[in-house]
C-alpha cells in the first residue's frame, strides 16, 4: 500500500497531466490522494516543496530504470546494452515531460520549476523531503550519473577481469557518447531513431587482419 507521500506525489502528477502547474491546487491534490491538506503540508511544506519532490522522484525513477535496464541486458556485448539504454532514454523522455525537462533543462510553463529551497525551512521536513529540497540535478549532473552507472554496469559484466586502463578509457568514452547522443535525440527527435547511430558510434572497430603465414 502506498504511503501518504507517494499517494500525494501520484495525485500531483495526475493533476499536472490535466492542467499547468500554476493551476494545480494543494487542496485538490490532497483530496485526490485521500488525505488531509495538513498531511500534504506536513510532508512537503509548501507547493514549491511538492514541486521539488515531484522532480526528485522523477530523477530517482529514471536512475532506477537505467540500473534495471543495464542489469537485465548484462552480457558480453557492451554495444547492445548502450543501444538499449539510449533507445529507452529517448522513449521515456518523450512520454514523460518532467524527465524531458530534467534531461534538457527546458522547463515549460506547464511544469513545476524546481526552485531551490530557502534557508530556514518553516517546517520539520521528512528525510525524503530534505533530500528533495537539496535541489534537482542539473542536466550535466544527470548525464554524468548515467555515464557512471552505465560504465560500472559494463565493467561488472566483463568476464575476463578488470579492463586494461586504455580499454577502460575507451569504454568510458563510449558510455559518454551514448548519453550525449541520447540527449541530442531528446532535444531533436529523428524518425530513424537513436539506436543505429549509437551502435555505429560505440561498436569497436574490427582488429587487424591476421598476418599471412610464411608458408602461405
Amino acid at each position: 500500500m502506498p504511503t501518504a507521500r507517494e499517494s500525494l506525489l501520484s495525485a500531483a502528477l495526475r493533476a499536472l497531466d490535466q492542467r499547468p502547474w500554476s493551476a494545480v491546487r494543494m487542496v485538490d491534490v490532497a483530496a485526490s490522494a485521500g488525505v488531509s491538506r495538513q498531511t500534504l503540508y506536513n510532508e512537503f511544506g509548501s507547493k514549491d516543496g511538492l514541486a521539488r519532490a515531484l522532480v526528485r522522484r522523477e530523477a530517482d525513477a529514471y536512475f532506477h530504470g537505467v540500473d534495471q535496464l543495464l542489469a537485465e541486458r548484462a552480457g558480453p556485448g557492451a554495444a547492445e546494452q548502450l543501444v538499449a539504454l539510449a533507445e529507452w532514454t529517448v522513449a521515456r523522455a518523450r512520454a514523460r515531460p518532467l524527465l524531458r525537462a530534467l534531461l534538457t533543462g527546458c522547463w515549460g510553463e506547464r511544469l513545476p520549476v524546481p526552485r531551490p529551497a530557502g534557508r530556514g525551512a518553516p517546517f520539520a521536513a521528512a528525510p525524503a523531503q530534505r533530500r528533495a529540497d537539496a535541489g534537482a540535478p542539473a542536466p550535466a549532473d544527470v548525464a554524468a550519473a548515467v555515464r557512471e552507472r552505465s560504465l560500472a554496469a559494463l565493467e561488472r559484466a566483463r568476464s575476463d577481469g578488470p579492463a586494461h586502463p586504455d580499454e577502460a578509457a575507451a569504454l568510458a568514452h563510449r558510455c559518454e557518447l551514448t548519453v550525449r547522443l541520447a540527449l541530442s535525440f531528446v532535444v531533436a527527435p529523428d524518425r530513424d531513431g537513436v539506436g543505429g547511430l549509437v551502435r555505429t558510434a560505440v561498436t569497436p572497430p574490427p582488429g587487424p587482419a591476421p598476418a599471412p603465414s610464411a608458408n602461405g
